[in-house]
């Protein structure tokens, strides 16, 4: 009778999983030849690492982010409340596909699991707190695996760019609230009063300012959320 190496088996499984993604090494690269912010791109590997094996995503709240594209995700789709947000990102080729909708009633455009992850960049501190727990709910119901959310610590005040382009910050999220919620937080970003709007650091040589903020992550606000400018929350869920 044939044996069967298990342990060969799942090794196999684990880099089919991992091999639609760029790697580590790629991924890092492009990124620091666009010139990023070295604390953005420990932020992207992050998300990378969270989302192996999850080879279908939607990214709630999408407007004109990259940053799934850039990872290697197969299959991308967005939903998006703000229309030229929507026209630019079908310009830029951000998505699969994007759809039109109130990210608050996820269970009107999907299915529940019907994605492997739902992952929520910047998008739950738009919305006031009793809305942002109704879409947590909401991505957990539809996401079969994970739920990922990027998030200032805290609130951070933010004003709109424009009158309609739902940019306002109306809520803020504690590390200790999404711990209690099941979520691991990891903080990123460097020490919070380093940055401002948008995540953009507030000084000058920003060079300069962007290796202390990398280097308090990696010394600090990593273990100690609540100190951090950013808290990355991941869920696995228990149909996983």
């Amino acid at each position: 009778m044939t044996q069967i190496c298990w342990s060969a088996v799942i090794s196999d499984l684990c880099s089919r999983n991992d091999e639609f993604m760029k790697s580590k090494t790629r991924l890092a690269w492009e990124l620091l030849k666009q010139g990023a912010d070295p604390a953005q791109i420990i932020v992207k590997l992050a998300l990378r690492r969270a989302l192996l094996g999850c080879q279908s995503v939607l990214d709630v709240g999408c407007g004109t982010s990259p940053v799934l594209r850039q990872i290697g995700i197969p299959r991308l789709v967005g939903i998006e409340g703000y229309q030229p947000a929507i026209e630019q990102a079908k310009q830029l080729n951000t998505h699969d596909e994007i759809v039109q909708g109130d990210v608050r009633e996820l269970a009107r455009y999907f299915r529940p699991g019907q994605f492997d992850a739902c992952v929520g960049l910047d998008v739950i501190e738009h919305v006031v707190k009793e809305d942002g727990l109704k879409m947590m709910k909401a991505m957990e119901t539809v996401a079969a695996k994970k739920v990922i959310l990027f998030t200032p610590c805290g609130f951070l005040p933010q004003r709109h760019a424009a009158n309609d382009d739902l940019q306002e910050h109306l809520s803020g999220w504690e590390p200790g609230e999404m711990t209690g919620y099941g979520y691991r937080v990891t903080g990123f970003l460097g020490p919070k009063k380093l940055r401002g709007e948008y995540h953009v650091l507030k000084r000058r040589p920003r060079i300069l300012w962007a290796i202390v903020s990398l280097s308090g992550h990696f010394l600090w606000t990593c273990n100690h959320p609540e100190n951090a400018a950013a808290i990355l929350c991941v869920k696995k869920l228990v149909s996983a």
